[in-house]
């Protein structure tokens, strides 16, 4: 494949490396993971934007990128130069003044797809395309160190998480549509694959008996979005995605493991130590590719490694992450009438007749979900879980139509509910509870999908449904300050500082926006 880089010149000589314990050590002035630090609690620890100066904050320079359509990159930060991506492109940037240091772009690459970001380590920048080629870039001017396909776009395979690095390997995974995925670990170093795990065992392996005769090649399982790590325990918490195909599931009887599942894997080896099924035998589209956050803390008066997710079934859970021991789940959204709760392990108690029927079922949530991919945050300082949430009801419909892989059909799919077009609001949780301490309502179109950043300053940050970037009192809710970009954001906003000056920068459609507090004067 033919790979092309460009470089401008005003290429910067960078000399420092970004170590393990830079990745460990999580947000300070840099951003040097998607998911900002290792225990995905996206929380900053930067302060000078603050509930009384964040009415000064103003845009500091917006940069277009061409061939998109919504950006959904979450930018890197790193001695103050900024590693942004577009489907198949990373461009290095002068983070005070947006100014293009570099730029790669993969030519002929064989698909184009959204991209949520690079991963850092040493004197590298790495990037997935579309395609599902990891490419190790020069930090210093975007140079090929070296490029490997690691799953096939030809075979229906595509990719758009932002990898992990971990130690000395890459964490990556794929999707695809009939197609069984898995995650897998390559040598930061070559790219060479040093081991995967399928979302759907091989036949005669342990939990292929729950997918009864169906092809365990075609079991869907996508793993997609970036999982969280625990240096300590050395586990990678990864999850996966729902079986195929979506809403007809009469072919694959059974809960159909590891699909819509944390995985708990050794970083080394990726030996599964446990794993923990939110929704067995998913028709509606629920994955699990919801953001796991790790957080310790004390739960009901014992210390503990604790996992949580507010999982697109509508439902808040609180796991053991050393032993994926099940301790508290409760709904987080009030539009929920597909199970009456979970029980003592934390499994769905499924009402009768919510199943897709040819007929239609009304089900809430919609298949967007209660949450999606977009990321929550935590302040562990107020012990605060802020995540976008959708109040939203659907018509699943299903066929016994025999689906054929990539064909696009899925088993049928859903409408939306005449007059019930739904809403988006910004919630905070109690991170051991789930019980909502306040909510921000977001009226609109329902077209935004923006996660959220905690900071040190009492503020969390996420956007609208009406284009606008939002900042909210971290305790109240309270709306302290917006600005309109234009466009519904389909990214995270991320924070960062230079110089002593602090920064946020989100991707709202097809532009860059990064603001700064306005001079005194």
């Amino acid at each position: 494949m033919k790979r092309a880089f460009f470089c401008s010149l005003f290429a910067l000589s960078l000399t420092a490396q970004v170590t393990n314990n830079d990745l460990r050590k999580g947000p300070d002035q840099n951003w040097l993971t998607y998911i900002g630090d290792y225990f995905a609690q996206r929380h900053s620890p930067l302060k000078q934007i603050d509930a009384s100066s964040v009415s000064r904050l103003v845009p500091k320079w917006v940069r277009h990128f061409d061939g998109t359509n919504d950006l959904e990159t979450v930018p890197l930060v790193y001695d103050g130069v900024m590693y942004a991506t577009n489907s198949n492109e990373v461009y290095a940037l002068d983070a005070v003044t947006g100014r293009e240091i570099w730029h790669y772009r993969a030519l002929g690459a064989q698909r184009r797809a959204a991209n949520r970001g690079v991963a850092m380590l040493g004197e590298r920048v790495y990037l997935v395309t579309g395609d599902c080629h990891v490419v190790a870039l020069r930090r210093t001017n975007g140079g090929i160190l070296w490029d490997r396909e690691y799953a096939s776009s030809r075979e229906g395979f595509s990719c758009t998480g932002a990898p992990l690095v971990v130690k000395d390997k890459l964490i990556v995974g794929v999707a695809s549509s009939g197609k069984t995925c898995w995650v897998a670990a390559l040598s930061a170093e070559t790219g060479q694959e040093a081991w995967r795990v399928w979302a759907v065992p091989h036949k005669g392996e342990a939990g292929s008996e729950t997918w009864g005769d169906f092809p365990l090649d075609q079991g869907g399982g996508p793993t997609w979005t970036t999982g969280s790590y625990d240096p300590d325990l050395n586990l990678l918490y990864w999850p996966t995605g729902n079986p195929w195909p979506d809403f007809y599931g009469g072919d694959r009887p059974g809960d159909n493991l590891f699909t819509d599942c944390i995985l708990a894997l050794d970083a080394d080896t990726g030996k599964m130590k446990w794993y923990f099924q939110f929704v067995p035998h998913d028709t509606h589209d629920w994955d699990a590719n919801e953001t796991p956050i790790l957080v310790d803390r004390e739960f009901n008066g014992q210390r503990r490694k604790l996992l949580l997710q507010a999982n697109r079934n509508g439902f808040y859970y609180v796991l053991d992450r050393t032993t994926g021991q099940f301790l508290h789940g409760a709904p987080f959204v009030k539009e929920l009438n597909w199970a009456k709760g979970l029980d003592a392990k934390g499994r769905p108690m499924v009402i009768p007749n919510t199943e897709p029927s040819p007929g239609g079922a009304r089900v809430c949530p919609s298949v967007h979900g209660a949450t999606n991919w977009w990321a929550p945050s935590l302040n562990p300082d107020l012990g605060l879980f802020y995540v976008v949430a959708l109040e939203q009801c659907e018509t699943y419909y299903s066929s016994a139509q025999k689906p054929a892989p990539n064909s696009g059909f899925r088993g049928t799919g859903h409408t939306l509910i005449a007059g019930q077009p739904g809403q988006f609001y910004l919630r905070a949780l109690d991170a051991m509870s789930g019980a909502m301490r306040w909510e921000f309502p977001m009226p609109g179109p329902t077209l935004m999908w923006a996660g959220t950043v905690s900071t040190a300053g009492g503020l969390v940050f996420s956007a609208d449904d009406d284009g606008d970037l939002v900042a909210l009192d971290a305790k109240s809710g309270k709306a302290l300050w917006h600005f309109f970009m234009g466009s519904n954001a389909h990214a995270s906003p991320m924070m960062f500082s230079v110089d002593g000056r602090q920064y946020v920068t989100v991707a709202a459609g097809t532009n860059l926006f990064t603001f700064g507090l306005a001079d005194m004067n």
